[in-house]
């Protein structure tokens, strides 16, 4: 059975609306349009819709793990599968994680490269970037929830720019609705997860919310809050662009900034990516933080030294994940494999779950 955390460094099941809403508004809200417009068309504000929906069910699937075990995905694995293959899937869900804050740093580093700095150091940029990460999680798990808290609250007013092109938009573009078959709708769906991805974390920072069940509400909150933000940018997307604008552009987003008109700044996307970082940071830390844990608990380490190599690793792909060809494998290759262990393989786990608690249960 795991060790109970220390009151002391334990949160409020309120911050958890911050936790899950951070990890999920990253660097892909610069371009998640373009791939669903490209399938769904004017009908692509109703894939947001069903995403949120089937995110919310498997949220509901994890409280169901967690209210059950009072335990983290570590020693889920463990009760179920044993130390040996449970580790392994341990090990595995690790990676992902880090695989996820990976694709995150360096998609936004290809952002600022291509808007704002072409000149810019790969090397230095992360190393930089990482120094911030390193200090936030060595301070604890409350630190990094702070974090994740300002990192929602704080840059919430980049959301009222996107009112500017709403004068120069026409929304009679989102009709006719339903104008795609269900195939359509079911690729744009499946497509729109991947934007959610990252909410799994939950199962690692579970036995850190006081009353842990009591969250389960504000983890609903914050993907409902998600799927608005995104709903409401695909919404404006559609009205300002048309079909075939989206399609071709890679950062949808970054463009809608761009008649953004202020008397004291120009060129409002600038400020728009820099302020970007405060949302970055966040969703890197909570990543980091719960691969990791998951390193310590596998293999009985020094959380700090686990971090302090993996930091190390990522820092050593700044001289491999250069080129936009490089980020599209990655991007598509983490996002495939997260579809798979966050909307199949956690379903798989609660039935796994109950069938063996319930032969442990008999035997005892």
């Amino acid at each position: 059975m795991q060790k109970i955390v220390n009151e002391r460094f334990q949160i409020t099941p309120f911050h958890v609306l911050f936790l899950v809403n951070s990890v999920q508004i990253g660097v892909g809200i610069f371009g998640f349009q373009a791939s669903l417009i490209k399938v769904a068309g004017n009908d692509s504000w109703m894939t947001v819709i069903l995403a949120g929906i089937g995110v919310h069910i498997v949220i509901w699937i994890i409280y169901q793990i967690c209210n059950r075990s009072k335990m983290d995905l570590i020693h889920i694995h463990k009760y179920i599968f044993g130390k040996w293959f449970g580790g392994l899937l341990s090990a595995i869900w690790a990676i992902y994680f880090l695989l996820i804050g990976v694709t995150v740093l360096y998609s936004y580093f290809e952002v600022v490269q291509v808007w704002m700095f072409p000149k810019i150091s790969p090397f230095w940029f992360v190393f930089v970037f990482l120094v911030l990460v390193f200090y936030t999680i060595t301070g604890g798990f409350r630190i990094v929830t702070g974090i994740c808290f300002f990192g929602v609250l704080i840059p919430f007013y980049l959301f009222l720019t996107f009112f500017f092109p709403v004068e120069y938009s026409d929304f009679k573009s989102l009709l006719p609705i339903w104008n795609h078959d269900i195939k359509d709708i079911g690729i744009g769906t499946f497509e729109m997860v991947l934007s959610y991805l990252g909410f799994s974390s939950i199962l690692m920072y579970y036995p850190y919310i006081k009353e842990g069940a009591k969250s389960q509400k504000w983890a609903h909150i914050g993907v409902g809050l998600t799927t608005l933000i995104y709903l409401f940018i695909t919404i404006i997307s559609l009205g300002y662009f048309s079909e075939k604008q989206v399609i071709n552009q890679v950062w949808p987003t970054l463009t809608l900034w761009k008649i953004v008109e202020m008397p004291f700044v120009e060129r409002f996307e600038y400020i728009g990516i820099t302020s970007w970082v405060l949302m970055i940071l966040p969703n890197i830390c909570l990543l980091f933080w719960a691969s990791s844990r998951g390193i310590k608990l596998i293999f009985n380490v020094n959380q700090r030294k686990a971090l302090y190599y993996l930091l190390l690793f990522v820092l050593g792909l700044s001289f491999f994940l250069k080129g936009r060809e490089r980020m599209e494998i990655l991007n598509t290759w983490v996002s495939n494999f997260g579809f798979v262990i966050s909307f199949i393989y956690i379903p798989l786990l609660f039935f796994l779950y109950l069938i063996i608690s319930k032969i442990k249960g008999r035997n005892s």
